[in-house]
């Protein structure tokens, strides 16, 4: 039986360290690194038990879709029941995925102290902003995370200090507190590797589609304790009536929870334009120069010119908005360039975008344009197939070779040749978050 084997959990301080261990069956899907993360807050007095969850959030998926064990020294209770709650959600949704015991020496139920705190995933986007709005009456602390679509390189640096700038100046004019983890959580998992085997069952990456709930939830679990954090918020991407596997759904987050704290999915009754149509509200009746970050490219201000720019873009025009007050240099002009781009399949589009085109589209229906451009954008997108434009965005020929090759390579073979998948990485991945 294949197995997955978590030991050596030390806390020193506000970091968190620890090493993973496999069957040899297993070896190809992880690096050789040890799984750390970093918090802004003290966690050497949480029990072993929580800081095992960060780390056993993001194997449990792995040794699922291997039907595989995982064997730790200690764990929470509470998430230990949670796991088979979230492991029950994702096999019911991946024929592929075959299930697996978490094996634990202790469970145990700690007392923390009580708090009233919570929390949100935040990026600054049209979901984890609607959120805010939302719950503003709380003064949620805003989380953000460096780990996913920012890694840990030092290549993204930058990109790490604007996101950490900016989501600091808006906790200080809207009066919020910020938590900043950083995490090697992907480069732990040997990402390429897990692509070569699963992408021919997924619409996204493997932590899109299957991972990225329970993960960044997971993720948060020692901060969450040690804060007191009763509430944890993570924006949906999509929205009720939107049966898409994916990685963060309602039947995956509402399950994620360890003592003292309970995860929510939030909004999902709401499409992703009725949020922009919440956010505009607010915008009207309180916070005027308020400004989105949704940019696929930069996080020091938005591109306007990758697809979801464009998408965020039209959102708020329909929301009788004027992006560029809002972060997106957009005008009339760009409308055949969006146009132009979406024909030729310039970006590589999934079902989630199709969906979100659709809800722009339905909407449109109802909007009277307010420029000629826009009148023949929105006629163009009113008769257009939308499943053509996401089939036409196919990830690139040699890519999906590549993940054959590795599929059928066995692993003596792979480990030699390591570092050259890792230097094609970042071309493999296929990320996208909406939040």
């Amino acid at each position: 039986m294949s197995s997955i084997i978590i030991d050596e959990i030390s806390a020193r301080d506000d970091r968190l360290e620890c090493s993973i261990r496999s069957s040899a069956a297993l070896e190809r899907f992880f690096t050789d690194e040890p799984f750390r993360t970093s918090y802004d807050v003290s966690i050497a007095d949480v029990p072993e038990g929580v800081l095992a969850i960060p780390v056993l959030a993001q194997v449990c998926p792995v040794a699922w879709a291997n039907g595989a064990d995982v064997y730790v020294d200690e764990v929470d209770a509470t998430f230990a029941r949670a796991l088979e709650d979230v492991q029950a959600s994702l096999c019911e949704m991946y024929d592929f995925l075959e299930g697996g015991t978490l094996y634990a020496r202790r469970t145990i139920e700690p007392e923390p102290e009580p708090g009233d705190e919570s929390g949100l995933l935040f990026t600054g986007g049209v979901d984890s902003t609607c959120s805010y709005v939302r719950h503003r009456d709380e003064s949620p602390t805003l989380i953000s995370v460096r780990g996913w679509t920012i890694t840990p390189d030092a290549a993204d640096d930058e990109k790490w200090a604007a996101l950490r700038e900016r989501v600091s100046g808006f906790a200080a004019d809207h009066g919020c507190e910020t938590a900043f983890v950083e995490s090697n959580m992907l480069s732990v998992l040997d990402h390429p590797m897990l692509l070569a085997h699963y992408k021919r069952y997924v619409d996204g990456g493997w932590y899109s589609s299957v991972g990225h709930g329970l993960g960044l939830l997971g993720l948060c679990a020692p901060m969450a304790y040690a804060r007191g954090m009763t509430d944890l918020y993570v924006a949906a991407t999509h929205w009720d009536g939107i049966d898409l596997e994916w990685g963060s759904r309602p039947d995956i987050d509402e399950h994620v929870r360890w003592t003292g704290t309970a995860c929510h999915h939030d909004a999902y009754g709401l499409t992703r334009q009725e949020r922009l149509d919440v956010i505009a509200d607010y915008v009207r009746n309180e916070d005027p120069d308020l400004e989105l970050q949704t940019c696929n490219d930069r996080m020091d201000g938005n591109c306007g010119e990758c697809e979801k720019c464009y998408r965020t873009a039209v959102g708020l025009r329909l929301s009788d908005l004027e992006p560029p007050a809002h972060g997106y240099p957009f005008s009339d002009a760009d409308y055949r360039d969006l146009r132009r781009s979406l024909e030729r399949g310039d970006w590589v589009l999934g079902q989630d975008e199709r969906h979100m085109w659709a809800d722009i589209r339905e909407r449109a229906r109802e909007t009277e344009p307010v420029s000629p451009a826009e009148r023949t954008f929105f006629e163009w997108l009113d008769g257009v197939d939308l499943d053509e434009l996401v089939s036409s965005s196919e990830p690139p020929l040699t890519h999906r070779l590549f993940w054959v090759g590795a599929r059928n390579t066995p692993n003596s073979v792979y480990s030699a040749v390591y570092p050259a998948w890792r230097t094609a990485k970042a071309g493999l991945q296929i990320v996208r978050s909406n939040r």
